[in-house]
Parts: structure tokens; C-alpha cells; sequence
């Protein structure tokens, strides 16, 4: 692929910064939006552009909707149209449903839920028709890995419920929409879980971010032009 322009949302670490670095690698331009650490978004863009295409660090929360559409349109001002959108952000809030704060909720309605509704609606209007949306969301919408997770699972069922809608509302431009769903994966958000989360994978191990990046990276080609609304779940068989 070769000039070609992409988004992500959530892109400054972890699984976003390995799709990032694999779009760059694809022969994208990438804008990715971060939160914190723009030390660690400039290692990325550094990386990006050592494969010879453009990368642009953008801070911007995802709960915020004004830095949502500013990010959105500074990207497609600096890119022109995009070719591929990816919603990768998102927090993890844990708490059984007797301790679980209403701050919490709130939070992780705005980010995993509002915020993904954001992303694409303010990207799909620069989004090229026949582009691609990826959303990442997680197995635990269909496979809760424990007490705890209810409000965690929750908005990423609703991701892949919203994922299926949208995918019908954005067909008629030849837009296809899908949505992985990662099992534990090695990245600083599971790193206080990891030796039980390995305990649960029949396969030994944590997936990797770059396993995930090369995911997207099929979704984001030119073979998935009759996929959309589909739910693809990469968690090494996790039994929990």
C-alpha cells in the first residue's frame, strides 16, 4: 500500500502504538491521537518515519468530544482524506458492582462507549468511500474473565453491538466496519494481571500487540471489501 492516510485513536502505546508502527510499515501516513507520555508518542512517530512515511502525535482525550473533533480535523487538514480509521482507545476500570464508584462508570462510558461513537462519526466524514473503520474492543463482551469486569464488558459488548449498526449505516459508501476483540494481551494494562491471566490461556502465553496490528493490518487491506459487522476475537482459546 502506498499513499495512504489512517487514523487512530489511541495510538500513543501498547496494542495502538503497534498499529501505528504496522500501518507505517504498510505505507501509510498515520495521525494518532495520545493521552499522556508524549515522550513515548514520539518514539512512535520516530518509528513511523523511519519506514519513510508521516506520522502526527495529536493529544486528545477520548472522553473529551471537542478534542475528539479537533484531532479529527487536524489530521484530515495535515492528511488530506483518510483511507482507514482505527478506534483503539479505551480504559480499564475493575470493581464488583457493590464497590464500582459512579466516577468509574461514568468514565468508562465516556471513553469505551461515547468515545468510540465519536471517533467514527467525526472521522467517517473524511473517510474516503469504500475506506476502512477497526474497532478494538475486547473477548470479554462475550467471555467476563471474572468479578470485577461487569462494567469493563459492558461497554465492550456495546462496542460490538454499535460496530454492526454502524457497519449497516456506512455500506452504502462501501465503508466496511469491524470490530476485533483481543484476549489478555502483553501491554502496561495487564501487567499487574499477567501471571494469572497466563494461568488462563490453553496456548501458555499473552498475545502480542504486534499480533493484533497484523490483524488490522488485513482488516485495513484490499481483501476485506465484503467483510463488515464482524466480530473477530484473537484471544489465544482464553478459558476464564
Amino acid at each position: 500500500m502506498t499513499n495512504e492516510a489512517a487514523m487512530v485513536f489511541g495510538g500513543g502505546r501498547g496494542i495502538g502504538s503497534a498499529i501505528v508502527k504496522r500501518l507505517g510499515a504498510n505505507g501509510f501516513d498515520v495521525a494518532f491521537t495520545y493521552v499522556s507520555q508524549p515522550d513515548r508518542a514520539a518514539e512512535v512517530v520516530a518509528a513511523v518515519e523511519a519506514t519513510g512515511r508521516r506520522a502526527i502525535a495529536l493529544k486528545a482525550d477520548s472522553a473529551d468530544d471537542g478534542a475528539i473533533e479537533k484531532a479529527v480535523e487536524s489530521a484530515a487538514e495535515q492528511l488530506g482524506a483518510l483511507d482507514a480509521v482505527v478506534v483503539n482507545a479505551g480504559i480499564l476500570r475493575l470493581g464488583t458492582i457493590d464497590t464500582f464508584s459512579l466516577e468509574d462508570l461514568d468514565l468508562s462510558l465516556a471513553v469505551n462507549v461515547r468515545g468510540v461513537f465519536l471517533a467514527i462519526q467525526s472521522s467517517s466524514r473524511h473517510l474516503r468511500d469504500g475506506g476502512k473503520i477497526v474497532t478494538i474492543g475486547s473477548n470479554t463482551a462475550k467471555r467476563p474473565g471474572g468479578p470485577g469486569s461487569s462494567v469493563y464488558s459492558m461497554t465492550k459488548a456495546a462496542v460490538a453491538a454499535m460496530v454492526k449498526g454502524v457497519a449497516l449505516d456506512l455500506a452504502p459508501r462501501r465503508i466496511t466496519v469491524n470490530n476485533i476483540q483481543p484476549g489478555p494481551i502483553e501491554t502496561d494494562m495487564t501487567a499487574p494481571f499477567a501471571d494469572h491471566l497466563r494461568d488462563a490461556m490453553p496456548i501458555g502465553r499473552l498475545g502480542k500487540p504486534e499480533e493484533v496490528a497484523a490483524l488490522v493490518s488485513y482488516l485495513v487491506g484490499p481483501e476485506t471489501g465484503y467483510m463488515t459487522g464482524a466480530d473477530i476475537t484473537i484471544d489465544g482459546g482464553f478459558i476464564l
